[in-house]
C-alpha cells in the first residue's frame, strides 16, 4: 500500500504543476489534446495539470524590424531602400490571439511573410515610376504600402503602426550623375543670381546718373532763368 504522505506529495506536485506565470505584455495560449482551448492573461494562472499545456506565449508589445531591399523603376534604374517597420498584435481578445497563434508555424515564418509583403508592395509601386521621380515620392510610397500591408496584417491578427523609409539610394553611376546635375543646377543658379545682382547694380548706377543729369539740367535751366531775369532788370534801368 502506498503511504498517504507519498500520495499527498504527488497531489501537491500535480497541483503546483498547474500554476502558470505569464509575464506583463504577454498572453499565453492554452491547448488541450492539441486543440485550442483558451488564453491566459498576464499574472498567475491555473491550467488543468497533465491535460492542458501552454502552446505559445504571444507578446502584445510593439515590435520593429529593419529591412534592406532593391526595386527597379520603369526606366530600369535600381533603387535601394532601407526601411523600418513597427507593428503589434491588433488586440488582446481571444479571437485575435488565436489567429496570431495559429496563422504561422513560428515567428520566423511570420517575419518572412511580412518582409516579402513589404518588399512586394514597394517594388510594385516603384515599377510604375521613373528614377527621377522616386526621391520626391517618399511619402507617397509609404502611404501606398501602408494601405496595402495593413489589410494583409489584419488578416494575420496584426496592425501596422508605422513604416519609415530611412534611406533611398541608387547605383553609383546614377548617384554620380545626379550629383553632377545638382552641381550644374547650383552653378546655373549662382550665375543667374550674379547676373541679377549685376543688373541691379547697373540699373541703380544708371538711375543715379540719370538723376544727376536731371538735377544738372534743372540747375542749368534755373541759372539761365536767373540770368535772363537779371538781364531784363538791367535793361529796364
Amino acid at each position: 500500500m502506498i503511504p498517504l504522505y507519498v500520495v499527498l506529495a504527488v497531489l501537491i506536485i500535480i497541483i503546483f504543476s498547474g500554476l502558470v506565470s505569464v509575464n506583463q505584455g504577454t498572453i499565453a495560449v492554452v491547448t488541450m489534446f492539441g486543440k485550442y482551448r483558451r488564453i491566459l492573461p498576464a499574472g498567475l494562472n491555473f491550467k488543468i495539470p497533465l491535460l492542458e499545456r501552454i502552446y505559445k506565449r504571444i507578446s502584445i508589445q510593439n515590435r520593429s524590424i529593419e529591412m534592406e531591399f532593391q526595386a527597379v523603376t520603369s526606366d530600369q534604374a535600381n533603387v535601394y531602400f532601407k526601411t523600418m517597420l513597427l507593428y503589434a498584435v491588433m488586440s488582446a481578445d481571444a479571437e485575435t490571439i488565436q489567429k496570431v497563434a495559429f496563422k504561422f508555424i513560428n515567428d520566423r515564418e511570420l517575419m518572412q511573410a511580412l518582409v516579402r509583403t513589404i518588399e512586394g508592395n514597394v517594388r510594385s509601386y516603384v515599377a510604375t515610376k521613373k528614377q527621377a521621380e522616386i526621391l520626391a515620392l517618399r511619402r507617397d510610397i509609404v502611404g501606398s504600402v501602408k494601405l496595402e500591408v495593413d489589410q494583409v496584417l489584419e488578416e494575420w491578427g496584426y496592425h501596422l503602426l508605422d513604416l519609415q523609409i530611412n534611406d533611398i539610394t541608387f547605383d553609383k553611376v546614377i548617384m554620380e550623375s545626379m550629383s553632377k546635375v545638382v552641381a550644374s543646377n547650383n552653378l546655373k543658379a549662382a550665375a543667374e543670381n550674379e547676373g541679377q545682382a549685376l543688373l541691379i547694380t547697373k540699373t541703380k548706377a544708371a538711375e543715379a546718373d540719370g538723376n544727376a543729369i536731371k538735377i544738372s539740367a534743372e540747375a542749368e535751366r534755373e541759372a539761365a532763368r536767373l540770368r535772363a531775369k537779371g538781364w531784363l532788370y538791367s535793361e529796364k534801368k
